[in-house]
């Protein structure tokens, strides 16, 4: 199974390659599979890497030097969100990113509702200059705690 797993990944990769966009897909194996997808432009470095909200909980838990960084609406917020979450919706990332982060090197954990606002968020935010963006999809899937 694992396996199987593994060979759906890097042919996945491969057709993500092949459609002649701008960004590329590379997969890190671990002896369980894959164990971090990284996005980049073409030919450039890694932009972002997605993680696992397990991953994200034990940054969270392990160090106090990152920023979580929640990209939902100011309502999707105030209805619950992740413990120390900062706001900064993805449509004004490239207005205000840089007076909520000034350190571009700091680690940013980003996520939003479901993975498809985060991930552009994580573009946004690398295409600006940030070198340490780590993407774990969405609030659905947090089964950790939630503060309203």
């Amino acid at each position: 199974m694992k396996k199987t797993w593994f060979a759906v990944m890097i042919l996945l990769c491969m057709f993500l390659t092949a459609c002649g966009n701008n960004s590329s897909v590379g997969i890190i194996g671990g002896a369980d599979g894959p164990t971090r997808i990284l996005v980049s432009e073409k030919g450039g470095n890694a932009m972002y890497a997605v993680i696992t909200a397990e991953e994200a909980k034990k940054i969270m838990d392990s160090s106090e030097d990152y920023i979580l960084l929640d990209v939902r609406e100011q309502d999707e917020f105030e209805e619950g969100h992740i413990p120390g979450a900062v706001l900064l919706p993805y449509t004004e990332i490239d207005r205000n990113a840089e007076t909520v982060i000034t350190d571009k090197d700091k680690q940013i954990l980003v996520y939003c509702r479901s993975g498809r606002r985060s991930k552009i968020a994580a573009e946004s935010l690398a295409k600006l200059g940030y070198t340490n963006i780590k993407e774990f999809g969405g609030i659905i899937d947090w089964p950790y705690e939630v503060e309203k």
